[in-house]
């Protein structure tokens, strides 16, 4: 066994020596030829390699293939790098549109605010919602002007559409604004075109009611709803809303300024009525001459 395996042994390393040396020899006859500079051996190798190159795309196929699929893999990278900062990207546009978004609500507020008309006779003062401190029981909100800034209780506010509601409550740089859908709302109003008057009064609702309307028949769905300065309650005109008919035929009011977004309230300054003295004293009336008295003289004797 030991000599068979010996043999073994000693064959393949002949036949490993011949195959060197014939791959040596072939090295050296393709180098030999690549080297001999000569017209014929030119043509010869040209025509060798037209034979033998067009044969060997099998050979070079894997390559091929696997230079392609390393392009794409590069391909594929650039592409999600891209990806990835198209993404980073996209986020800070959405963020930024958010602020676009905001500022143009808040703009926009603010273009109704300087929209609006109102009685030249009355002066106003804009404030900003700070909290809105609505309940099931109470409807009111906070803004950020107070005694400093002159306000006094009573007086109207309104955002860039319609009435609001009015002062209940100030501060020295804080105010409390009762809605108009607080309960405890009762401002006299005017209905258009009839012109009749009535009381709008809150309900904790979107919607407050008309109250003490003497001709409901008068009154149409769509009929403006303005503030009558009846009791110096609400400066005169101002519109509040129009006339919606509730269930029942109850008619309600939907309000002109859009309570869901109070970001910006405009103060009306009430200008006090001039008070009227009362004087028991005849308009024109002389005073009375003074009564003398007259001594009397003793007769003589």
């Amino acid at each position: 066994m030991a000599r068979d395996r010996q043999a073994d042994q000693h064959y393949g390393r002949s036949i490993r020596k011949v195959l060197i040396g014939v791959l040596v020899v072939m090295l050296l006859g393709v180098f030999l030829l690549w080297r001999i500079d000569n017209p014929r051996v030119e043509q010869f190798r040209m025509a060798l390699v037209d034979k033998i190159v067009p044969r060997m795309d099998w050979l070079l196929l894997p390559a091929a293939r696997f230079s392609r699929m390393f392009s794409d893999f590069q391909s594929y990278a650039n592409i999600y790098e891209q990806n990835q900062e198209l993404r980073r990207e996209l986020q800070r546009l959405k963020g930024w549109r958010e602020a676009a978004l905001q500022l143009e609500q808040k703009n926009a507020k603010l273009l109704d605010l300087n929209n609006v008309r109102i009685s030249p006779k009355l002066s106003f003062i804009t404030g900003i919602v700070l909290t809105d401190s609505g309940s099931p029981f109470r409807q009111s909100a906070l803004i950020n002007v107070g005694t400093r800034d002159g306000v006094l209780d009573g007086w109207a506010t309104m955002d860039g559409l319609g009435l609001v509601g009015r002062i209940s409550g100030v501060a020295n740089s804080t105010s409390r604004v009762v809605l108009l859908t607080d309960s405890n709302s009762r401002i006299p109003v005017t209905i258009q075109p009839s012109g009749l008057k009535a009381i709008m009064s809150g309900t904790n609702g979107l919607y407050p009611v008309i109250d003490f309307l003497e001709t409901p028949e008068l009154v149409n769905p769509g009929d403006r709803v303005v503030s009558s300065g009846d009791g110096n309650v609400f400066p005169p005109g101002i519109l509040a809303g129009q006339i919606v008919q509730g269930p029942g035929g109850r008619l309600l009011v939907q309000l002109a300024a859009d309570y869901q977004r109070l970001e910006f309230l405009r103060v009306l300054r009430a200008v006090p009525s001039e008070a009227i003295g009362v004087s028991d004293e005849l308009i024109g009336a002389s005073e009375a001459p003074p009564t003398t008295t007259t001594a009397t003289e003793g007769e003589d004797g």
